[in-house]
């Protein structure tokens, strides 16, 4: 049994600052890519940055110079630093997690039930 959870959603103003941070639990081997996800009411779901185990990070150009994605390996959790928000990052934002099972060595994809981020003044 794996589990991600998301922490550090809510509401905050334009121009303002949140820090949402994903701690994976359970049977872990090891993870490999980890990723933060968002979806608004009646968008698609889009990556918003990812990180490899090696540290190597990938964004998507609305988050460019806003958003930085970090992770613990200690802690198995990932965080995603979104400063100067803007309405249009209102989303629930969901955690993603590639790794390998410790029961069966098996590489499985994980999400997290995601949290919101609400931009408004």
């Amino acid at each position: 049994q794996v589990q991600l959870v998301e922490s550090g959603g809510g509401l905050v103003q334009p121009g303002g600052s949140l820090r949402l941070s994903c701690a994976a639990s359970g049977s872990i081997y090891t993870i490999y890519t980890m990723g933060w996800y968002r979806q608004a009411p009646g968008e698609q779901r889009e990556l918003v940055a990812s990180i490899t185990s090696l540290g190597n990070t990938n964004y998507a150009d609305s988050v460019k110079g806003r958003f930085t994605i970090s992770r613990d390996d200690a802690k198995n959790t990932v965080y995603l630093q979104m400063n100067s928000l803007k309405p249009e990052d209102t989303a629930t934002y969901y955690c993603n997690a590639d790794l390998m099972r410790d029961t069966d060595f098996e590489v499985m994809t994980y999400w997290g039930k995601g949290t919101l981020v609400t931009v408004s003044s």
